[in-house]
């Protein structure tokens, strides 16, 4: 028998039971409220990934980032940003041994599920005009009827001019809105699961219901078209050309009678992005030199020239490198990353989908995700233990609070991110984010300390 206290032996090898909120002073929840102030404010400017992007672009320049130039040499504590696109963006602080030893990378995607419009997408039924749309990312389609939306996007048009939308956010703007049957007569639908009660198809988005004329023809439709030419100057044909999505027309709000979460469109994975790019901002001169990258397109795969796929990091990274007179795959080969991305809360009204003990919760810090994918740990990078032992010592050496999480139990969850995809260029790489109850639905929630420590831990990786 060993002479030890039973219980100073569980302190000394056992996890703790108490949660990790009980160890935080009301200080530091405090400043995660104020962190948290600026980040709703983030989230409502911020709908799509073109507005995100010219949101992280303005927060730059207020903080002495500038627009990169390839053919010049940084020093250290230079600040530089690019833009893929619109869509995609990268800030960089130049570190005091530059890009010799690797950068360290934080890496999150900027693009949410929504509803995009069809190509050509204006018609009119039953005396009404309606727009056609197709749905992106994974969704639960019936979470989008019946709720207020509203239209953000680019048209480009056929001088090569483009127009800018965002309607239907303020109170004295007019919203849009995805219809459904009354329960009265919905008695064939509640036969039907919810994945067929619901079909992309169904998902006709509501705009007009006054004709222009007491006429022929479709005269909702031409009113409609008219009042969108009178104020935006673009014709049904510029659809054709046009970026165009409907997403939830209402602001970020704080939750709960403690104010202590947050609920709004688009946390994932924006409650990411922010958070690291405010760690880039607030890393001074760093040791090494340091990226905040924002991707787009990981709700789809991240495919295309803007998603994570795309070789545009990396030749941001080879021509850093070059500068210096480095090969850009040994700086590739020497850095590190943390892939910022978001994981599943325990929710307790559907418990029964995690497995307690690898599930992360609200209120416990950050959740590192050593491997993502589904099924056996299909598609996913699946970091080293050598480089969670590093991550871990960072967050502790620190005081920033941490757990770990699966999504879901093992043959029911999983998901994806972008980690893979920086791992393949031999970067070592780990998912770090924030965990989200009701991740994709219209109105997520976070809690707010969270989002804080989720800011710590990016600050603290790119300062040491």
């Amino acid at each position: 028998m060993s002479n030890e206290n039973s219980k100073e032996l569980q302190e000394k090898i056992l996890m703790s039971p108490k949660k990790k909120i009980h160890f935080v002073s009301k200080e530091e929840l405090d400043r995660a409220d104020e962190f948290c102030e600026p980040y709703k404010d983030f989230l409502n400017k911020s709908r799509t990934e073109r507005e995100a992007v010219a949101e992280a672009v303005a927060m730059a320049k207020e903080n002495g980032f500038v627009e990169y130039n390839p053919d010049v040499r940084y020093n250290p504590g230079d600040r530089v940003y690019i833009v893929n696109r619109d869509k995609a963006v990268g800030l960089a602080v130049i570190g005091k041994f530059g890009a010799s030893q690797g950068v360290m990378l934080s890496i999150a995607h900027i693009d949410s599920p929504r509803i995009d419009l069809k190509p050509n997408p204006l018609y009119e039924k039953n005396s009404m005009a309606l727009l056609k749309t197709h749905y992106y990312g994974g969704i639960k389609k019936y979470q989008w009827t019946t709720i207020p939306l509203a239209l953000h996007g680019r048209v480009c048009k056929a001088d090569g001019t483009y127009v800018d939308i965002a309607i239907g956010d303020e109170d004295n703007d007019p919203c849009f809105c995805i219809t459904d049957i009354l329960p009265h007569l919905g008695q064939e639908q509640a036969k039907k699961t919810l994945g067929e009660a619901f079909t992309g198809e169904d998902l006709n988005c509501l705009i007009g219901s006054r004709p222009y004329a007491d006429e022929e023809g479709e005269q909702v439709r031409l009113n409609t078209m008219k009042l969108i030419y009178d104020k935006y100057g673009f014709t049904e044909n510029d659809f054709l050309s046009a970026e165009l999505t409907l997403v939830p027309a209402f602001k970020a709000r704080d939750v709960g009678f403690d104010r202590s979460m947050i609920g709004s469109y688009g946390h994932d994975d924006r409650v990411c992005a922010y958070p690291a790019l405010m760690a880039i901002i607030d890393s001074g001169v760093p040791e090494k030199t340091c990226i905040t990258y924002l991707a787009d397109k990981e709700e789809t795969g991240s495919d295309g020239n803007t998603g994570m796929q795309s070789d545009f990091l990396r030749y941001f990274i080879y021509d850093l490198a070059k500068s210096e007179g480095l090969e850009g795959y040994r700086v590739l080969s020497k850095s590190k990353c943390l892939s910022a991305d978001v994981n599943a809360a325990v929710d307790p009204t559907y418990e029964s989908c995690f497995e307690p003990k690898n599930s992360s919760y609200i209120n416990e810090g950050v959740v590192i995700s050593k491997y993502t994918g589904a099924r056996g740990k299909s598609s996913t990078s699946d970091a080293s233990a050598e480089y969670m032992g590093e991550i871990r010592r960072m967050l502790e050496s620190n005081k920033i609070i941490w757990q770990v999480g699966e999504l879901g139990r093992v043959d029911l969850g999983g998901g994806g991110t972008i980690a893979k995809y920086v791992a393949n260029m031999n970067v070592d790489v780990v998912d770090l984010g924030v965990p989200v109850l009701s991740m994709h639905a219209p109105f997520e929630i976070v809690s707010k300390l969270d989002v804080y420590m989720a800011y710590q831990a990016f600050l603290h990786f790119f300062i040491g």
